[in-house]
């Protein structure tokens, strides 16, 4: 029997590809990035550079007016998204293991049931889905709360940092679908990537960060990691990223949750030598079934793919 798949539905298949493998790789790749550089200041340039290089390929291409109201909502989002979200998550990497850091980054899909709740004309949550909310917490309390002393106490600073980054990245989420963009979204994921990257240099320069930078201490693995960071983290997956929330939605692009924490957690075990343990196998379990049961992808998914060939 012939499948016929649209080209849209392989760009959606692509797009997804890059974030559920890349993205689970950039934890450990931010890990051994900071191992030699301050956290925002390689955070910037990150997303500076990988903005700039987007933007202006983008302009090359398209003769598009870019409004003031494109720049404030790029900086807006660029906020929540890159120094609000990324940003708590490279300092709690100062604290906490890239795979636990990845972990604790799959309770996004949380948040995303609780804004849609919470903001006007939001969807009520069904009973399916507050019992996936519970699930979910009861498994990052389980990861956070050694009960048998099996393993090292999770740093509650590294964890506050990141429960504030998950809400934070959630919410620039919702709010990047209500919004005026560019039609490209190149341009878009550019001009995010731009106001993410400054401010993340502001804050890098008000915080004392900046000032930490020095050339001569900085190692071969960070400066790979950081040009890693750079090409697949953000100018392929964040644009990745960007795009399939205008095609499919916040909801159904936040399942990149389920497969990001299983990479990170045997990558650092494998690469960075990082603790793996019952607890934290359980723990991944209880946590990516918590997201399975609150997104139900493969329904929504399927719906999405049939609407759009």
């Amino acid at each position: 029997m012939k499948i016929n798949i649209s080209k849209r539905t392989v760009k959606i298949l692509f797009a997804f590809a890059c974030l559920y493998f890349i993205w689970g790789s950039t934890y450990m790749a931010i890990k051994f990035a900071i191992d030699s550089m301050p956290p925002f200041l390689m955070a910037s340039s990150r997303f500076l550079a990988a903005g700039l290089i987007l933007f202006g390929i983008s302009r090359v291409k398209s003769d598009e007016k870019i409004e003031y109201k494109h720049w404030k909502s790029a900086f807006i989002t660029g906020g929540l998204l890159l120094l609000g979200g990324n940003g708590g998550v490279v300092y709690a990497e100062l604290y906490l293991p890239s795979g636990i850091t990845a972990l604790l980054i799959s309770a996004v899909p949380i948040w995303f049931v609780i804004l849609n709740w919470l903001l006007p004309k939001g969807e009520k949550p069904t009973v399916r889905t507050i019992i996936g909310v519970l699930v979910g917490f009861s498994g990052m309390y389980y990861l956070i709360q050694p009960f048998n002393g099996e393993t090292q106490d999770i740093n509650l600073i590294g964890v506050g940092s990141l429960m504030l980054a998950t809400f934070l990245w959630a919410l620039g989420s919702v709010y990047s679908g209500k919004i005026d963009i560019p039609r490209s979204k190149l341009t878009a994921a550019g001009m995010q990537m731009i106001g993410g990257g400054v401010l993340l240099l502001l804050f890098s320069l008000v915080t004392g960060d900046f000032f930490k930078f020095d050339p001569a201490a900085v190692t071969t693995k960070s400066l790979v990691s950081l040009v890693y960071l750079f090409i697949f983290g953000s100018m392929v997956a964040y644009t990745a990223y960007i795009w399939l929330l205008d095609t499919v939605g916040s909801a159904l692009t936040a399942t990149y949750a389920y497969v990001n924490p299983v990479i990170a957690v045997f990558l650092g075990w494998i690469f960075a030598g990082e603790e793996l343990n019952s607890r934290i196998i359980l723990a991944t379990l209880i946590i990516i079934a918590s997201v399975a049961i609150i997104s139900n992808p493969f329904r929504k998914s399927t719906k999405i793919i049939k609407d759009q060939n």
